[in-house]
């Protein structure tokens, strides 16, 4: 019984991680937006969007591996893997649609040159050559 009690208890740290995450990225990412706004910047609401989203990203993360670690180290019942595979799916799809918002192309059209941190709201213009 110790071990399964330890087990949960790493869970729902993990799972507390995660909420603390995306609670966390957003009050930071709504006062940014508030400053930016403030100097009337016009990229507030493109990367509040892109900062919002990076912590809902990271949250979900977060609490996919909380269930993982719930499911496959404590009740490993077929019923649970399957809740697991449908809470896993949902998240899954949640990231992508994300990751779509914030880049603007899926994650598998990344290019080998490709900045993972690259974001859809360039902090300046490209550079253009002679056009």
């Amino acid at each position: 019984m110790e071990f399964v009690r330890a087990v949960e208890t790493v869970a729902d740290a993990i799972d507390a991680a995660g909420v603390v995450v995306i609670a966390v990225g957003a009050v930071v990412a709504l006062a940014r937006a508030g400053l930016r706004a403030g100097r009337r910047d016009p990229r507030t609401y493109p990367r509040l969007r892109v900062e919002l989203g990076r912590s809902i990203l990271l949250g979900l993360e977060l609490l996919v591996a909380g269930d993982i670690i719930r499911t496959v180290a404590v009740t490993p019942t077929v019923q649970s893997v399957g809740v697991l595979a449908m809470i896993v799916a949902v998240r899954t799809f949640l990231s992508w649609s994300l990751e779509l918002e914030i880049s603007g192309r899926w994650p598998w059209q990344r290019t080998p040159g490709d900045d993972a941190g690259r974001t859809a709201v360039p902090d300046r213009p490209p550079e253009r050559n002679g056009t």
